[in-house]
């Protein structure tokens, strides 16, 4: 929860703001057009073409993030002229709504205050002539503010939203071996086969001794969840590779016919129940727990039967399970479903989410005793396909 609202409280909020900001943004195009020096024909076309572009472009973003569409793995191209277009509006728009109110306000309360300290200042003075170099520098400035998080929102799909970061650290753990951890891939319209392939290569390349995911294979069709698994079941690590579910996959399917598509795809689908590999220095256990709000999560069954002495690797979707984890000494825990928290606000490496708000977990290394979590930022997005301070990341750990 984020100050006292639930997920689908805050979803509303957000769905109310993405409204109004569209209405206020129409005022203010209508407003703008309706002020140039043109004829009457010329502008009442030019706003009912913004209106219909602006209905056209928020219906289709709102109809992609709550309707699955029947087209699996769409190519660049496609993504790129039907898909791309509504996410970019659909955020950017909320932005620039909110720049250029916080912009009005500021302006009446400044132009209020000017005015005042004029009229006290010359009241026996003939009234100033209109300032039409004023006008046109606050014209200006509202241009910029409308612009500036619609081109921001691009750039954070086109740009960030494809960049990958190789994050590694080297963590004690009892067992000497490579993991690499993805999370959230989420493949759907906005991650296509052709970028599934490509972070399949990318993990190839790193040489995993174990490889782990950890939830959240689609956005929002399950029929996505075969051709991922499929290009994930490329990656051939000589401990393994195991998986847990995240909260995506419940929304979209029910638990018998998740187990199937995993048992087809041959990756161990660790929902409550752990495996225990040997190695040349001892045996280490890889445990996995079901997603803690929308499965049935059980850590007690995930480790029934292990011996404490044996070291062990926790799955888990979200992150909060891990001051339990840490009660049972689980020396790590992984983890994402938070994105690091997608778009954040602030300094590059720095900045602020909704996710940082709602957990105490979004993203990175976290110690309790001698127990840790990582918390990675995953490769894919949700409900918007821009990534702003916050580049997708593919975890490698050295476990020692």
């Amino acid at each position: 929860m984020i100050f006292g609202l639930t997920f689908s409280s805050l979803r509303l909020l957000i769905l109310s703001l993405a409204v109004l900001s569209q209405i206020y943004l129409f005022y203010r195009v209508r407003k703008a057009i309706r002020s140039l020096h043109r004829p009457h024909r010329f502008k009442r076309l030019a706003v009912l073409a913004a209106g219909v572009a602006m209905v056209l472009l928020f219906a289709a973003s709102l109809y992609i993030v709550f309707k699955p569409i029947p087209w699996v793995y769409p190519p660049t191209p496609a993504q790129v002229v039907f898909f791309y277009p509504p996410a970019v509006w659909g955020l950017g728009s909320i932005f620039s709504a909110l720049l250029l109110l916080i912009f009005q306000l500021a302006g009446g309360i400044g132009g209020a205050a000017l005015r005042l300290l004029r009229k006290a200042a010359c009241r026996a003075a003939a009234p100033a002539p209109a300032d039409d170099g004023r006008r046109r520098f606050l014209r200006a400035g509202a241009g910029a503010l409308f612009a500036a998080p619609l081109v921001l929102s691009g750039y954070g799909a086109v740009y960030a939203g494809r960049r990958g970061d190789v994050r590694e650290l080297a963590l004690p753990f009892g067992r000497s071996l490579r993991v690499v951890q993805l999370t959230d891939i989420h493949a759907g319209l906005y991650m296509n086969r052709e970028q599934l392939r490509c972070y399949a290569d990318k993990v190839i390349s790193l040489q995993p001794d174990l490889f782990v995911l950890t939830g959240d294979y689609v956005s929002n069709s399950l029929s996505f969840l075969p051709g991922c698994l499929e290009e994930m079941t490329r990656i051939r690590a000589p401990y393994g590779t195991f998986a847990t579910l995240g909260n995506h996959e419940h929304w979209y399917a029910g638990l018998d016919e998740l187990r199937e598509v995993f048992r087809k795809s041959g990756i161990p689908l660790l929902n409550n129940e752990h495996r225990v590999i040997s190695t040349e220095r001892g045996p280490f256990a890889v445990a996995g727990i079901d997603d803690l709000r929308n499965g049935d999560p059980d850590l007690d069954a995930a480790l029934r039967g292990l011996d404490r002495a044996v070291p062990t690797l926790l799955l888990s979707h979200r992150p909060e399970i891990f001051p339990e984890a840490a009660g049972r000494a689980i020396p790590l825990t992984l983890s994402g479903h938070y994105h690091g928290g997608q778009i954040k606000i602030g300094p590059p490496g720095a900045g602020i989410s909704l996710a940082h708000l709602r957990t105490p977990y979004p993203e990175g290394l976290y110690r309790i005793g001698d127990s840790r979590l990582y918390v990675s930022r995953g490769i894919g997005t949700t409900f918007t396909p821009v990534r702003l301070n916050a580049p997708p990341e593919v975890t490698v750990i050295q476990l020692t």
